[in-house]
């Protein structure tokens, strides 16, 4: 079978290798997936770079999130049967309850663990989830990290979205389009931040009506309490980390709830605790899902009819440019690699 692992840990761009590999079999309480599409996400340059999670095995397979339907089934699964589809779950032993330290090392695509961008992956039948019915391979395959995060961050959190509520997404990644789209179809009013004009015109185009120039306005968080009447936001979905976090602090109200997902802005800077302090912030670090958030995101999906953006779907053979171009940012929403 044909997949893409790391072959030059460390360099990047160019890190990824395209091989050949013996076809696995599935043992007990596990699945044999054949994938159809998979998705990238910001950690997976990350890796590719050397800077996430530490070293990883001599060639490791790639990427945590895809779609595909089951081609076997193990002994004893009961719940799964040949032909059903179904998407990867970023750790596939959370399967419920609060995050613990244990779950970190079941995540897939990295460190001893392999990613999904092959034709056959082996998977725990407890670790996938039935795609949405709505939805395609390409598009079920954007689910897994990405849009999972943000229906944790949304409605699984310290302070759960609701109708009316006015919700901060930042930039135009797969987390804050996903954000923007569920908190739309739940009835709340999203505002937007990007660097990019014509990004900010395609956040309009999908129903986002407030929406600030970063590059024009960079003390940002004063045009979001323009927005807002001085107010502030309820949620701020925060995915920048050191370049955006104290911004966050001063665009959410008082009493409001800011949600740590990302760092694509770096780490190391001080943050002041005083706003958090005296403005009762709650500050939450989330870090994706579990398997049940994410069978509930699915059911949501169907539900509010939500349609994953999709930037590009390209093809097994340009799996290194996909990886190119999610460094180069100029994405809108989700890079999809499609399985043959």
């Amino acid at each position: 079978m044909q997949a893409v692992v790391i072959g030059k840990p460390g360099s990047g761009v160019d890190a990824w290798t395209r091989v050949e590999r013996a076809r696995p079999e599935p043992g007990p309480g596990q699945v044999l997936v054949r994938m159809r599409a998979a998705s990238l996400n910001y950690r997976d340059l990350m890796i590719a770079r050397g800077l996430y999670g530490g070293p990883v095995k001599e060639q490791l397979v790639v990427l945590s999130d895809g779609a595909g339907e089951i081609a076997a089934v193990g002994e004893g699964v009961t719940t799964l049967r040949v032909g059903e589809r179904v998407t990867s779950a970023y750790y596939p032993t959370w399967r419920d309850g609060p995050y613990r330290a244990e779950h970190e090392s079941s995540s897939l695509g990295i460190g001893h663990r392999d990613g999904v961008l092959a034709q056959h992956v082996v998977l725990p039948a407890s670790g996938v989830v039935k795609m949405p019915a709505s939805l395609s391979f390409e598009q079920a395959a954007t689910l897994p990290c990405a849009a999972v995060t943000a229906w944790q961050a949304l409605f699984e959190g310290a302070a759960r979205l609701l109708p009316g509520e006015r919700v901060l997404v930042q930039g135009t990644g797969g987390v804050s389009l996903f954000a923007a789209q569920l908190a739309l179809a739940s009835g709340a009013h999203v505002i937007a931040t990007s660097s990019s004009e014509a990004k900010l015109d395609r956040l309009a185009a999908l129903g986002v009506r407030d929406r600030v120039h970063t590059g024009a306005r960079p003390e940002w968080h004063e045009e979001v309490l323009r927005i807002t009447g001085g107010e502030g936001v309820d949620h701020v979905l925060d995915v920048g980390g050191a370049a955006t976090l104290s911004r966050s602090l001063q665009a959410v109200r008082v009493g409001g709830h800011v949600a740590v997902l990302g760092l694509l802005g770096g780490m190391g800077q001080a943050i002041d605790p005083l706003p958090i302090l005296f403005r009762s912030v709650t500050v939450e670090g989330m870090h994706v899902g579990s398997v049940s958030m994410h069978e509930r995101l699915a059911r949501a999906v169907d539900r509010l009819a939500i349609q994953p953006v999709v930037d590009e779907v390209l093809d097994l053979d340009d799996a290194p440019r996909a990886l190119a171009k999610l460094a180069a940012g100029t994405h809108f929403g989700k890079i999809v690699i499609r399985v043959p």
